[in-house]
């Protein structure tokens, strides 16, 4: 009976990978057909909300990606963490595994130094040695990319696994799982987005709309 439940959980993880991937190949397709004045256009937005968000306001020790041609972008909000004083760590994602660590960032400008990762990120270099958030005093928030969200709080990645197993390790941190938003263009809200057992919702997400979804978990 064991190995019976052992199918039939194997198949129902298969089924959620091939709606994943399927997802993912339509919003590949949508973001392509997003011309880059709009991206620009709805990344302005989404920062002027986010800095006068509550809980970035709050926050002192903030993560923060550094976008692709393809994400909400987010050079303003991070000249924003420099100019009111925040601490700003970046990810920086282990090649071949879903490690990922969130270091400190020095400047704005030390951005275009940056080497790139093979898939085009800037990081630094793993010989880089820097503060890592969790191993100092944690972490307040985190800004989340994805390739899709719904209302629900569920979020699409790239398929790698690096948010959601560092947000699990936040949870052995003393302070706990930082607060979570998403940016998101409003093509990449979905209806509803696949889950598995160790995807982690987010608290927030942050897109183009007069009802913006909100709910603390």
């Amino acid at each position: 009976r064991s190995s019976d439940l052992d199918t039939v959980g194997d198949t129902a993880m298969a089924s959620v990978q091939a709606m994943k991937r399927a997802l993912r190949a339509e919003l590949k397709r949508r973001l392509t057909e997003l011309g880059p004045g709009e991206k620009e256009r709805q990344s302005r937005g989404l920062s002027a909300r986010l800095l006068s968000h509550k809980k970035y306001q709050e926050s002192k020790r903030v993560a923060v990606y550094l976008s692709m041609p393809d994400e909400v972008q987010t050079e303003e909000i991070i000249r924003d963490l420099f100019k009111c004083g925040k601490e700003c760590f970046i990810p920086r994602y282990r090649y071949r595994s879903s490690h990922m660590d969130m270091v400190k960032l020095a400047s704005v400008e030390e951005i275009a130094s940056l080497p790139l990762t093979p898939w085009n990120i800037a990081q630094p270099a793993d010989d880089d040695v820097r503060e890592e958030a969790l191993s100092t005093e944690g972490l307040d928030l985190i800004l989340m990319p994805g390739l899709g969200f719904d209302r629900h709080g569920h979020r699409l990645g790239r398929g790698k696994g690096y948010y959601d197993a560092y947000l699990q390790r936040c949870t052995s941190h003393s302070k706990g799982k930082p607060y979570t938003i998403a940016l998101a263009f409003k093509e990449q809200i979905c209806e509803s987005v696949p889950v598995s057992e160790q995807d982690i919702a987010v608290d927030e997400i942050l897109y183009e709309t007069e009802d913006p979804f909100s709910e603390a978990q």
